[in-house]
């Protein structure tokens, strides 16, 4: 029973809990997680630069914010950054046994800078660097050991050292002070501590942080809250939340420009207070912290708060003129409706129509009867109506009246000179109330037209324009009492369209739907494009045709990335526009049923799926904020970027032509986005649509020279400084100056030398040409040579083939002759035998002497020389081993004779001619396929 009865009271006090949060009008929160900056979770210190860019002390190194992209720089030693301050143009860190600085570069990039490498052996093992503080011209480095002091003029380095070791540093308006463990507060002066209070409060208990009041000194402690420091005397300070921070532990804590404190706790959230000490908001990690461990606390130059927790990082836009209700529980649900009435603020939502007083922290209140979902409230003849799902409601104060039910009610309209009669929207058609003694009843439903009648709007002469979803426009003629439709027009154009809407403004009813905004012309009754109005949904911004026009005549729209108004100049009779640049996505409206409530003279209640938001349309631009370049890479295709200074006017190569621009306006509001405009001069001179894109790329430029330029606006008001860059892409070698003359002297040269070869060339063939008819003269000539020579060898072979002839003729006489005298000496010998005379033997002697074969083969061989030269000589060089008689069978058988024939010659029988042949092959050492006259004839 008793854990019930536990259970029970937790819940309630849950519940309770819930319901006050969404009671509050929050500051817009931002969050970043480590998803979205790409470093580690945990951030122990926050710190901003002249430039309006945030440094945060991440687990992961430092880590830097520009509004636009978050860029995480490793740590130099690869352990958790603890500390980070800016001062001056440096920012310095602090982290394990290392601290420095680091210092912008010309290409937008930090570089580190090592200062406690000088003094490497006086640093302890396992020291870190938890706080830096800047005093005048000193920067202090403190670890839980000691405090380091860096003159950054003399360039020294001066050490603080305790016995007990430090807890925390803290810096008020003129003092430093530490707090020593178990032994009090510290002050340091001329470079050395002095105690400013033991106190036993002090001495047990964690001082979180130190501030300077008119009395003397505020001190915040991890668990029992404030203290009071005066004349040497501790005392408590009260505040409205010392009973919740008792529960928990304080870890962080700073006092705002305006004189209030935030405090960071453990489990908690935070909490901010007024200067007096109550109770602001007590924001946790359900109404939109990333966690409700807060490590870190800062407020930058534009009053923004910024936390940086166990799991990520916080900005709360404290001097926003946006406040958000959000309601996380879903009971109130989805705002569709809201009417400030009375002194109380009524949110119809889905969920029911609700209340509480104005600006109060007072949880929303469900009035009786009105559960479910509302779709309007409407202020008239000092009565709040209620269009409902239930029919049609009076609100009075706290209670609510249902005076029509059959059917829901979209919303009401006034009818022109008849005060006591209202016109309603219902989802079946239309319908009338009347006031009868003094209250508001149900009179009839207008017949002859049943189609929902969520859009519609009344001329003069009883004329109404009705706007449906899927069946367009149409126009209604009512009777004069009001009873029925005496006509119905179905407008062909403008056609029908998603979320379409209809208004009157100024006496002028207009329709939007996604093909733009078209007014009525009161005497044609036709629509025409309005291209003001239309410029809103250009570009496909296009989400919504509902507009609404608020108590101070101006009419509103919506797209995809802005809200607009449209208010009449005070100078003339046109329309000036305003665009807010909320996007739909961020607000979380319901694309259709956007609303908004003006609730004074400047803000408006603007409904979202999950509370609303309250807009301060006087703040939106209250502050200066400067646009400029963070960011300058240029690369070859598939290569890496290659930073590019941005102080400096570029000069690339002709192949670095891919550029691409970073740039900033150094705001950081969650709803309102800077928007840019950017030109590049040279390459296209027109300016771009305005985008929230805070970068571009130019792909493939030409050489030349460049002039990039980005402008931007914020809210409804123009940045007045425009960043400017200029860039030139190098021609390649081929294309400069001096490329052209060297190609030019070249081409000169080349054509010179062309001139010159084809004459030379001319020249040779011509030449040759001569040459060749010479050569074919030549050949002529030649030829008749030849043939000359032809006949001539031939004659001489017809005079060696007769000489040839006329040896064998000789050689066969010679043989003849030696035979007949052989014969005569035969028959002489025969004679002389037997008649033994003198005279014959005289006459066979004679015989003898003219019959001698040497002399024969002389008078041969000297007719062959001169028939054939060198022949034997060419044979004897050839075989030396040859005999005379070799050669003589030779000679014989060049003459080609055959065996018979030179038998006689030889004076031998025709066998002993063979025999010779055969002795001559072997000595000639001839192949036995190769015949002996052949190679005799060829020697």
């Amino acid at each position: 029973m008793l854990k019930n009865l536990l259970f029970r009271f937790i819940f309630c006090v849950l519940l309770l809990n819930l319901s006050l949060s969404f009671s509050q009008e929050l500051p817009p929160i931002i969050k970043y997680s480590a998803l979205t900056y790409e470093g580690g979770n945990q951030n122990w210190m926050i710190t901003q630069d002249k430039n309006q860019h945030l440094y945060f002390a991440n687990n992961e190194g430092l880590l830097e914010f520009n509004g636009s992209s978050w860029k995480l720089y490793p740590s130099p030693n690869e352990t958790i950054i603890r500390s980070v301050k800016v001062i001056g143009d440096r920012i310095y860190t602090g982290c394990y046994m290392e601290f420095g600085f680091w210092k912008r570069q010309d290409d937008g990039r930090l570089k580190y800078t090592s200062l406690s490498t000088t003094i490497k052996n006086k640093i302890l093992n396992d020291e870190i660097f938890w706080n830096i503080i800047s005093y005048d011209q000193w920067v202090v480095f403190q670890s839980l050991n000691r405090i380091f002091i860096f003159d950054s003029q003399k360039v020294n380095f001066t050490i603080v050292a305790t016995k007990k070791g430090i807890t925390k540093s803290y810096k008020t308006n003129n003092s430093i002070y530490f707090q020593s463990l178990n032994d009090g507060l510290y002050e340091i002066e001329s470079g050395k501590s002095r105690l400013v209070s033991n106190a036993l409060i002090l001495q047990k208990n964690r001082i979180v942080n130190v501030f300077s009041i008119d009395e003397g000194l505020l001190i915040q402690t991890e668990f029992n809250g404030f203290y009071k420091l005066a004349n040497s005397i501790l005392s408590k300070y009260s505040t409205a939340v010392d009973a919740e921070l008792a529960s928990t532990s304080i870890y962080s804590s700073i006092r705002l420009s305006d004189g209030s404190f935030v405090i960071g706790t453990v489990s908690k959230g935070i909490y901010i207070l007024t200067k007096e000490g109550n109770l602001k908001y007590h924001i946790t990690q359900i109404l939109g912290l990333t966690n409700n461990t807060v490590l870190s606390l800062f407020e930058d130059y534009d009053k923004n708060l910024w936390v940086g927790s166990d799991n990520g990082i916080n900005c709360l836009n404290l001097q926003s003129p946006i406040h958000s209700s959000t309601d996380d529980t879903g009971n109130l649900g989805t705002v569709y409706a809201a009417k400030l009435y009375q002194g109380k603020l009524y949110i119809g939502t889905n969920q029911g129509l609700f209340y509480k007083n104005n600006k109060s922290n007072e949880e929303f209140k469900l009035i009786t009867g009105t559960k479910g979902q509302v779709w309007s409230l409407f202020e008239y003849d000092n009565t709040l109506f209620c269009g409902h799902d239930s029919g049609t409601f009076i609100i009075e104060d706290t209670t609510a009246k249902n005076i029509f039910s059959l059917s829901g009610t979209w919303k009401f309209q006034t009818v022109p000179n008849q005060k006591s009669l209202l016109l309603q929207g219902n989802y079946f058609g239309l319908s009338i109330l009347t006031k009868v003694n003094n209250q508001w009843v149900f009179r009839n439903k207008i017949k002859g037209f049943d189609y929902s009648s969520r859009y519609f709007e009344l001329d003069n002469t009883f004329g109404v324009y009705v706007s449906h979803e899927k069946q367009g426009i149409f126009r209604l003629q009512l009777d004069t009492k009001l009873q029925k439709t005496n006509s119905i027009i179905t407008y062909s154009s403008p056609k029908s369209g998603k979320n379409s809407g209809l208004v009157k403004y100024n006496n002028t009813i207009y329709y939007a739907y996604k093909e733009g905004v078209f007014k009525l012309d009161s005497k044609t009754k036709q629509f025409k494009k309005d291209k003001l109005l239309s410029s809103v949904f250009e570009n496909d911004e296009y989400t919504s045709g509902k507009m609404i026009v608020d108590n101070s005549n101006k009419i509103w729209l919506f797209s995809k990335n802005r809200i607009h108004y449209f208010s009449m100049s005070k100078l003339s009779n046109q329309l000036k526009q305003n665009a807010i640049p909320i996007p739909a996505s961020l607000t979380n409206a319901m694309p259709g049923y956007e609303n908004v409530t003006q609730i004074s003279n400047y803000d408006y209640l603007i409904g979202t799926t999950d509370g609303y938001y309250i807009l301060n349309i006087s703040d939106l631009a209250s502050k200066r904020y400067s646009v400029s370049i963070s960011e300058i890479t240029t690369n070859t295709l598939s290569e890496e970027s290659i930073y590019r200074s941005i102080n400096e006017e570029g000069e690339f190569k002709y192949d670095e032509n891919n550029v691409s621009f970073n740039y900033t306006v150094p705001e950081y509001n969650k709803y309102i986005k800077a928007e840019y405009q950017y030109v590049l001069e040279g390459f296209h001179d027109e300016w771009s649509e305005w985008s929230t894109k805070p970068t571009v790329s130019f792909k493939n430029i030409s050489s030349g020279d460049y002039v990039f330029k980005v402008r931007a606006k914020f809210a409804n008001s123009s940045i007045e400084n425009t960043a400017v860059y200029s860039f030139t892409i190098l021609k390649p070698f081929y294309r400069t100056n001096f490329a052209i003359f060297i190609f030019l002297l070249f081409f000169l040269f080349l054509t010179r030398y062309i001139h010159k070869t084809y004459r030379n060339y001319y020249h040779k063939q011509q030449e040759k040409l001569i040459e060749e008819n010479n050569r074919l003269l030549e050949i002529k000539e030649l030829e008749i040579e030849q043939q000359l020579m032809k006949v001539e060898n031939e004659k001489l072979t017809l005079d060696v083939d007769m000489k040839n002839r006329e040896l064998a003729a000789t050689s066969m006489s010679l043989n003849s002759k030696n035979e007949l005298l052989a014969f005569i000496k035969e028959d002489l010998k025969k004679t002389s035998e037997s008649n033994n005379s003198l005279s014959v033997k005289s006459v066979i002697r004679t015989i003898n002497k003219n019959i001698t074969e040497e002399d024969s083969w002389k008078v041969f061989k000297e007719a062959f020389d001169n028939a054939d030269k060198d022949f034997l000589k060419k044979i004897k060089l050839a075989h030396p081993s040859l005999t005379p008689n070799d050669l003589r069978l030779c000679a014989y058988l060049r003459l080609n004779l055959s065996s018979k024939e030179i038998a006689p010659l030889l004076n031998i029988s025709l066998r002993s001619v063979e025999i010779k042949r055969y002795r001559l092959r072997k000595k000639m050492d001839l192949h036995h396929d190769q015949g002996l006259v052949e190679y005799i004839l060829s020697v």
